[in-house]
């Protein structure tokens, strides 16, 4: 049975990718008609300067990617048919766990261009929902000191090395919950969110309940994005569902994450974008 179940995953993903490549756009923003949208096209999405910071961050991606520290491992985010209980008492190395979680470098990298694209006077206010070792974090977080991070991990042991990473980068704006992501506890603490970063549990029904609770944090300029949008049939129905809710203006699906927007000077528009 879960033979076939990861047998059907598999196919979906194929098909996916298939028909994302031949109804995907590339054009650095023509045809892309809210001003708004053309301009983040060309300095979120297509631009390729790099920042002072980054070469300190991919170097602590490269430190994680060749650790073989072992941790006790609990897993509320996993993939599957439903919301699944956690995996405890598995040891894991840094390494595996690196492996499996950890945005590509230019999806990391395009996040920060957004926050740095975003930012303001006053900072802003990022909400990151699924930690793992803080490499996609520290990527927010070190566009601007005044910016804080609110991020939340469920493991532990997790946590714990992404800390010590932000440490060893300078990075003391972020603030880490850890645990398992209660929606009713998440309403309470937050108020306005700039930018959040749903990363955490891939069904459908924890998505839709991450994207309700901070679809009422949002303003006009705020952007939520979903990563791992095409992981599954239920992510994919979870990001159909995103895009229709009366709340959304305008998103942009690049395959691997959602890009979600909420200001009503835009039109309805649905963009698929390759890069």
């Amino acid at each position: 049975m879960q033979r076939i179940m990861l047998l059907r995953v598999g196919l979906y993903r194929i098909a996916s990718w298939v028909k994302h490549q031949f109804t995907a756009r590339n054009t650095g923003g023509h045809g892309v008609h809210s001003p708004y949208l053309f301009e983040w096209v060309r300095m979120v999405m297509a631009d390729k300067n790099s920042f002072y910071a980054w070469q300190q961050i991919e170097e602590v991606r490269r430190e994680m990617l060749e650790s073989e520290q072992v941790v006790e491992f609990v897993d509320y985010g996993s993939g599957g048919t439903s919301i699944q209980k956690p995996e405890t008492g598995c040891q894991k190395k840094i390494c595996d766990i690196a492996k499996g979680s950890l945005a590509k470098k230019k999806y990391a990298q395009m996040l920060a261009r957004l926050v740095n694209w975003l930012g303001c006077e006053k900072g802003l206010t990022i909400v990151e929902l699924g930690t793992s070792l803080g490499v996609t974090t520290a990527y927010m977080a070190a566009m601007d000191s005044r910016n804080g991070v609110i991020t939340y991990e469920g493991c532990e042991a997790v946590a714990q090395i992404a800390n010590e990473n932000w440490k060893s980068l300078g990075l003391k704006n972020i603030t880490c919950h850890v645990g398992e992501i209660n929606v009713e506890k998440l309403a309470k603490e937050l108020t306005e969110v700039d930018v959040a970063f749903i990363d955490a549990n891939h069904t459908y029904a924890g998505t839709r309940a991450y994207f309700n609770i901070l679809a009422t944090k949002v303003h006009a300029k705020s952007v939520l994005v979903v990563d791992d949008i095409h992981y599954n049939e239920e992510m994919a129905k979870a990001w159909e569902e995103i895009c229709a809710d009366e709340r959304v203006t305008s998103t942009m699906d690049l395959y691997q994450m959602g890009f979600v927007f909420f200001d009503k000077h835009y039109w309805k528009k649905h963009y698929r974008m390759r890069i």
